[in-house]
């Protein structure tokens, strides 16, 4: 009896240990999926960004990309700007997000913007926070700013300006006009590339995916607290890091970049 006691304790010693050694198997295998897969981005993925004032190259690890920052797409803030009468469009009131569109003083103005961008992204052993201005780069060239207003202030009040494709102008520099922006889904690209498509990347390297995936919505509830998570993707099919864009707070980034962010400057 004592025999069989001590046998039947051995055997559930060695499944508890067994199973033990199973999920913590699984768990560092997700860590070094994150740490340790060396991607090098192709420039072909690159030049899915369309609209530059320059050829998209890469030297030295990086990426370069510069733009203007001119949304393709028409705007209400074209007005009384040398685009107007070819991008000019009052609000149409399409905007979910919008309650009561309120024009912002700002106009849109064509900026020199030069993103330096690792292609060997890789997930940080710090989080660096976003900063205020360009955090990344969409494909159409606009750049994408943080979850936060002007001040560090939530956007539930600055949203009201966005327009019908859910971006605005910020304040010009020394009386100039203002650089527009996305802090949400671009809706311009959403719809003509589709609600599950890349849209863009950030300055650690690191993808952009729309709201969409496998045909289901996403929250932010669905990522991580950097908003983003690893698998194969149609342009990545062995896998990648990469962020997505949802219609609740944080938006597109949370506590910060996934991997050591390039640079940005005008």
């Amino acid at each position: 009896m004592t025999k069989m006691i001590k046998n039947t304790i051995l055997q559930t010693c060695v499944f508890v240990a067994a199973a033990f050694l199973f999920l913590g198997c699984d768990s560092n295998d997700d860590d070094v999926q994150d740490d340790e897969l060396d991607i090098a981005i192709p420039l072909s993925i690159y030049q899915k960004i369309y609209k530059t004032t320059s050829d998209i190259y890469i030297e030295n690890g990086f990426v370069y990309i510069n733009t203007d920052g001119v949304p393709d797409h028409k705007s209400p803030y074209f007005l009384d700007t040398q685009w107007e009468s070819e991008k000019y469009a009052p609000y149409d009131g399409s905007n979910p997000f919008v309650t009561n569109f309120n024009f912002n003083p700002n106009r849109i103005s064509a900026g020199n913007i030069r993103f330096k961008i690792p292609i060997n992204p890789k997930k940080s052993s710090t989080t660096t926070p976003t900063s205020m201005g360009p955090i990344g780069v969409s494909l159409n060239g606009v750049p994408f700013y943080n979850q936060y207003a002007g001040g560090g202030a939530p956007l539930s009040n600055e949203i009201n300006s966005f327009d019908q494709y859910n971006g605005h102008p910020a304040p010009g520099r020394n009386g100039g006009g203002g650089r527009y922006h996305y802090h949400m889904e671009p809706f311009w690209l959403t719809e003509n590339y589709g609600k599950d498509a890349l849209i863009g990347f950030l300055l650690d390297g690191f993808p952009i995916y729309g709201p969409e995936e496998n045909g289901a919505e996403l929250n932010s509830s669905d990522l991580d607290s950097h908003h983003g998570h690893s698998h194969p993707t149609s342009d990545f099919p062995s896998g990648i890091y990469h962020y997505h864009l949802t219609s609740d707070a944080p938006y597109l980034n949370g506590v910060g970049y996934f991997g050591a962010p390039g640079t940005v400057s005008e």
